[in-house]
């Protein structure tokens, strides 16, 4: 049994057991000092979150992101907060495992504070009532510089947020191959069979659940079957195959001229990575749009390399910070949220992590503006314009593992007849 479905099972079960439990996040909750947030000024919510420490769980495999945090944001919250930014490292899984255990035993005050979380994650947290909210219309800066009728504003992977999560960074899907290698830079997945075929072996993709790996294999079944039709679709196994077939089709045609042929796939997007910077792979993929002028400034890639898309568009999507449903400080966690959300801290994190930032340019200053346009984000990449112009919204959430076990059932080692 996949680990995501696991994951949902669990939740459910914890929710089944604990006494405590509720159908959703509490917006009842207090925050520090005992203070009703629900009645509270910000200006009542700052001076609460004052001299206490926040603490942010969330995938702690991204080296610069944490340094980042732990200096740039940290030393920001600090000094105008006085607020001590405390960074967890933890999977996903087992931060959402804790909460549900947390909710079980009727933990009123736990050690969580602030999530970093999207998608499926967020589907079943929220669900599952391990989210405290609303809380995105108490922060001023989200008023300030978020388009709040943004659809990736308003749903995550085309689940409703309804105030439980604020956008943290946006990604996208990119490829990426090295011009001196391979001149050619396939722009659509009939091009992409064609460059396989012309480089047999030397192409592959990471296998979902991997993240990346399973945004590119949806980013197939947008090429090949539109993406529309799967907006609003029920996450029923037989229906999603019929719908999806012909992208089946196309991958199972495909996988002859793969690493391995197709029998196998890489486990983590790491190993792609490395597979290509090593030279046995022509081609590689990246969730994180810039990631390729990281690769060229740490020199893992050659300054040849470049990034591409599909002229259909790539996936993109957004991820977020929550707040835990029995966070000890939802004051100061609402207040590193919405520092965050400043254009400073957002500019710095585009400057130094080259993430999408979530701010609205049109509701940036001309200076900020500036700011944001002057950002030098390296060789090898598409500029933001080219990026979210050629940007598709995600599938809903509920459909994602779905597809990860026909995938499985139907790709793996198999072969068009």
């Amino acid at each position: 049994m996949r680990v995501k479905r696991m994951l949902t099972l669990l939740l459910a079960l914890a929710m089944a057991l604990s006494l405590a439990a509720c159908g959703g996040g509490s917006g009842e909750g207090t925050g520090s000092a005992g203070l009703d947030l629900e009645a509270a000024s910000w200006e009542e919510v700052v001076e609460a979150a004052r001299g206490t420490t926040v603490t942010f769980y969330g995938w702690g495999g991204d080296e610069n992101r944490n340094n980042w945090l732990n200096s740039a944001v940290a030393d920001y919250v600090s000094e105008r907060y006085d607020i001590t930014l405390e960074v967890v490292g933890m999977n996903i899984e087992d931060i959402l495992a804790k909460l549900a255990g947390e909710k079980e035993a009727g933990t009123e005050a736990g050690s969580i504070d602030m999530i970093w979380i999207n998608g499926e994650n967020f589907y079943s947290a929220k669900e599952n009532g391990l989210l405290y909210g609303p809380f995105t219309d108490k922060l001023p800066n989200v008023e300030a510089y978020i388009d709040t009728e943004d659809p990736e504003t308003l749903n995550d992977f085309s689940m409703p947020i309804e105030g439980y999560e604020a956008p943290y960074a946006k990604a996208q899907l990119v490829l990426y191959n090295d011009s001196a290698v391979t001149p050619e830079a396939p722009a659509s997945a009939q091009a992409l069979l064609d460059y396989c075929r012309q480089y047999p072996g030397r192409v592959t993709y990471p296998a979902p659940p991997d993240f990346t790996g399973s945004a590119f294999v949806r980013n197939i079944i947008y090429e090949v079957c539109g993406w529309e039709q799967f907006q609003d679709m029920e996450a029923d196994y037989d229906t999603v195959k019929a719908a999806i077939e012909p992208a089946l089709e196309y991958l199972r045609e495909l996988n002859p001229y793969l690493w391995n042929e197709g029998r196998t796939f890489p486990d983590t997007s790491t190993t792609v990575d490395s597979m290509f910077a090593d030279g046995e792979l022509v081609m590689s993929m990246s969730y994180a749009p810039f990631t390729v002028a990281t690769g060229i400034d740490q020199g893992l890639l050659s300054d040849t390399t470049r990034t591409f898309v599909f002229d259909n568009g790539t996936i993109g999507n957004t991820n977020y910070m929550a707040i835990a449903f029995n966070s000890p400080n939802k004051a100061g966690a609402m207040v590193v949220i919405d520092a965050i959300l400043s254009a400073e801290v957002q500019l710095s994190q585009y400057e130094t992590l080259r993430e999408l930032p979530v701010v609205d340019a049109d509701k940036l200053s001309q200076e900020e503006r500036a700011a944001f346009d002057a950002v030098d984000l390296g060789q090898g990449v598409l500029t933001q314009a080219e990026l979210l112009s050629h940007r598709l919204p995600e599938m809903p959430a509920d459909l994602v593992p779905v597809i990860e076990e026909i995938w499985l059932d139907e790709v793996v080692g198999q072969y068009n007849d």
